[in-house]
C-alpha cells in the first residue's frame, strides 16, 4: 500500500472556495489501475492560511508512479494553478509506504 498526500496552504477566507475547486474537479481516479481511495482533509487554521491535505491510497507506489506519468493526469491537472489568491504556494508532497 502506498499514501500519497499533498499539503495545501490556502488563504484564509478562501476555504470555501478551495473545497469547491476540489468538489467539482474530475479526478479521473475511476479509472486508474491501483486507485483505492481519496480524501481532501481540512487542518488547522492561524490569521494567515488553513492547512488542507489531498490524501490518496494506492496498491502500490508503482500504481501511484504511473498514474503521474498519465494522460489520466495530465487531464486532472490541466486547470492547476488557475485559482489565484486560493493558494498561498505549491502543494508539498509526502509520499508514504506501508510497513506494518
Amino acid at each position: 500500500m502506498f499514501v500519497a498526500m499533498n499539503r495545501f496552504r490556502i488563504a484564509a477566507g478562501k476555504e470555501a472556495e478551495f473545497i469547491e475547486i476540489w468538489r467539482k474537479r474530475e479526478t479521473h481516479l475511476d479509472r486508474v489501475p491501483g486507485f483505492r481511495t481519496f480524501n481532501l482533509l481540512q487542518g488547522a487554521s492561524n490569521d494567515v492560511f488553513t492547512l488542507f491535505a489531498s490524501h490518496s491510497i494506492w496498491e502500490s507506489k508503482e500504481a501511484f508512479e504511473a498514474w503521474t506519468r498519465s494522460e489520466a493526469f495530465r487531464q486532472a491537472h490541466a486547470h492547476a494553478g488557475t485559482s489565484k489568491g486560493v493558494y498561498l504556494g505549491p502543494p508539498q508532497f509526502e509520499g508514504f509506504e506501508a510497513v506494518l
